[in-house]
């Protein structure tokens, strides 16, 4: 049995920006999503690149099917797009042509891979993703594969989604409303996968196994569609300007709730949507770099 994780709270720093830094060496991103089947969704990809540029990374693709680029390109006007293939060695070129430092998996994405395709690319990509949303989904309808080097391999499950991940694995985890219980449930996601886990709700839970971290910015204005793509985009920024996968996820939790506080006291917890926390994140950046300073 493995041992408890040791808590932590330490928030790291903003990651420094040298005066002659450009755009080829801040984060190259890619986000993997949209689905254009009976259910349209195209706005997730595009929060997810809007959410990373906001939160420092220099180049941003979008791959989405092919009736979403030109609304997407409108979305997210800095990110370039490219039509999403429906095999890994498409999507393995893709990314490789863009010179990919970090992927966001799963915006938006419905039924559009397989989950034989997304278990594939995660075999064969190596270098660092973000799962979120479908991409959770996708692996939880795969059959059992190992992730070579997992620990770069970071998962944002809400409830629902961890509890997929983890059935489908043969975990029992009952995981209710409880710190006590959402912390065991990542812990055991850390465990089974060898990943990051990031268990999203009130007191998100960050864990790699063996640190542990319980993020106590945000608010119930947050509860609203697309907030899980902003989170995505700023951990994939963090990670590609060069913030270990592990402290990127606590830091990125950490000012994706900070950008929740400082909407909520404008705009109200009733009135807040996921584009307003993009909107908040300069704030949120400015506010810590500050008070770390201090």
């Amino acid at each position: 049995m493995s041992l408890d994780p040791v808590i932590t709270r330490e928030i790291p720093a903003i990651p420094e920006r040298k005066d002659d830094a450009h755009k080829g060496n801040v984060g190259r991103l890619t986000v993997i999503g949209g689905c254009a089947g009976e259910v349209l969704m195209v706005g997730a990809c595009a929060m997810t690149a809007n959410a990373a540029f906001r939160s420092g990374a220099g180049l941003v693709q979008m791959i989405v099917p092919e009736p979403l680029r030109a609304p997407a390109a409108v979305l997210a006007s800095c990110a370039t797009t490219c039509t999403l293939p429906d095999n890994a060695d498409g999507l393995l070129k893709a990314v490789e042509a863009f010179h990919t430092d970090v992927v966001a998996l799963g915006p938006g994405l419905g039924d559009s891979l397989d989950p034989s395709v997304v278990a594939e690319f995660l075999t064969r990509f190596d270098k660092y993703v973000v799962v979120d949303a479908d991409g959770l989904n996708r692996i939880a309808e795969s059959n059992a594969f190992a992730i070579p080097d997992p620990g770069r391999i970071v998962m944002t499950p809400h409830p629902g989604e961890m509890r997929r991940l983890l059935a489908s694995r043969g975990v029992d985890a009952l995981l209710d409303d409880t710190p006590v219980s959402r912390r065991r449930a990542a812990s055991a996601l850390a465990e089974t996968f060898g990943c990051i886990a990031i268990l999203k709700g009130r007191g998100t839970v960050v864990t790699n196994g063996q640190r542990l971290y319980v993020n106590e910015t945000g608010n119930a204005g947050m509860a609203s569609g697309g907030a899980g793509d902003v989170l995505t985009g700023i951990l994939a920024a963090l990670i590609g300007q060069g913030i270990e996968p592990f402290e990127a996820s606590i830091l990125g939790v950490y000012l994706h709730g900070l950008a929740g506080d400082f909407a909520s006291e404008e705009l109200g917890r009733w009135s807040m949507t996921a584009t307003d926390l993009i909107e908040y994140l300069p704030e949120a950046f400015c506010e810590h770099e500050l008070t770390a300073g201090e």
